[in-house]
């Protein structure tokens, strides 16, 4: 009777054994949708500083979790196909940067969690009721751009002391682009500088904006960011080249492509952060109930190589204080 009691429990143990196996075997691996108006090699820093984030969680890319990248190369248009198509996958996140991306992601995803990796203003564009509790099926990170325009004002004060009149571009199809402009001005006042708005709404106006910074006068450009000034960035570097113009951004895209300086939120430390957004939706929890968090790092970008052909001296204790020059 005892062998046959211990025979029973072994053969339970060894089904029980079989089901758990079998179980683990079954069990879905997290699938990740990673859409970026970028290509694979301007996002690859980004990538990585995101692939950090989730290690840092537990996840191993194709054991257990699949990130499905998408790079729409700066062919906007393409973002929308590809947001689809992430949709059509069943992806359990949609992993974003800025509203370019994340629009057609919203549009294509129905209820599939979305989380902001860098989003200038997620409450103005409509993506979120508000950062503290964002209801519907997004949440991530703001970069608060706009907040820090007046910073960027004091940065070209001091690379140019003589400085009094700036051009600042903005394209008014933004949202955030009439708030930016007025919190700028108040900036501009206590520097004692003068602005001048110019628009833009297209490649085409480029051309004619810096015409029109050389016949105002302006000393320096400050982009407020917009897809058109983002996706033509090295014209736009180059134009600011060929008038001699100092140009401050908030990407540090723009001074890869030969902009000036660059100061903004460190969005490699952004996209990290994103991960853990990732993680805690794939526990379970809802995009509605996880404020939209602020950048805690920051990057300014100094490029000398166009500071020189431009015929600008940068002061040295503007320089000690970059985290990153390009020469």
């Amino acid at each position: 009777m005892n062998k046959k009691i211990v025979g029973f429990l072994l053969g339970a143990m060894l089904l029980a054994t079989s089901f758990s196996a079998e179980a683990q075997q079954t069990k879905k691996v997290p699938r990740v949708g990673f859409l970026s108006v970028g290509s694979a090699t301007s996002m690859s820093a980004r990538v990585e500083a995101f692939r950090r984030g989730l290690r840092e969680q537990g996840y191993v890319e194709g054991q257990n979790i699949v990130v499905e990248y998408r790079y729409a190369e700066d062919k906007l248009d393409r973002l929308r196909e590809f947001a689809a198509e992430l949709a059509k996958l069943k992806v359990d996140v949609i992993v974003s940067g800025g509203t370019i991306a994340t629009r057609p992601a919203k549009e294509a995803a129905g209820t599939i969690p979305i989380v902001l990796a860098y989003e200038a203003d997620p409450v103005r564009t409509g993506l979120v009721a508000s950062l503290s509790r964002p209801g519907g099926n997004v949440t991530g990170l703001t970069s608060n751009a706009e907040e820090l325009n007046g910073k960027r004002l004091e940065l070209l004060k001091e690379a140019i002391p003589k400085l009094s009149r700036v051009a600042v571009i903005r394209n008014p199809a933004m949202p955030t682009a009439a708030d930016a402009l007025k919190e700028a001005e108040v900036a501009a006042q206590s520097l004692g500088l003068q602005l001048q708005p110019l628009e833009v709404q297209g490649p085409n106006d480029l051309e004619g904006v810096f015409q029109a910074a050389n016949k105002g006068r302006a000393g320096a450009l400050m982009t407020i960011g917009d897809p058109v000034t983002f996706t033509h960035r090295k014209r736009v570097a180059d134009l600011a080249l060929k008038n001699r113009l100092a140009t401050i951004h908030g990407q540090i895209q723009f001074a890869e492509a030969g902009g000036l300086i660059v100061y903004g939120p460190n969005d490699a430390d952004m996209y990290r952060r994103a991960a853990t957004f990732v993680d805690k939706i794939l526990k379970g929890a809802k995009p509605a109930d996880l404020p939209v968090e602020r950048p805690v790092k920051f990057d300014l970008i100094i490029n000398l190589k166009t500071a020189k052909q431009i015929g600008i001296t940068i002061p040295p204790n503007l320089l000690v204080r970059a985290n990153k020059v390009i020469r």
